[in-house]
């Protein structure tokens, strides 16, 4: 069985469009450091396990991520 028949589909990041949307997968074979994957709209595949995940999503709900990457947005703006 191939990776793809073997992932669980968890979430659509976008869905509002035909771009191909980043989306979120559940590998339950595959060994504990690579079980979460992430694809992007290019195809492109990341995995990581669950807890690097988590320090992902609670990176997010502090506002951690948003702020770096507004503050790495604004020194590229000259």
């Amino acid at each position: 069985m191939s990776a793809a028949e073997r992932t669980r589909h968890v979430l659509t990041f976008c869905g509002k469009c035909s771009c191909g949307c980043p989306e979120l997968f559940v590998d339950h074979e595959a060994p504990a450091e690579r079980r979460i994957v992430l694809t992007d709209d290019f195809g492109q595949r990341v995995q990581m396990s669950v807890e690097q995940l988590q320090v992902i999503v609670e990176e997010a709900r502090s506002g951690r991520i948003t702020d770096l990457v507004d503050a790495e947005l604004a020194m590229g703006a000259h």
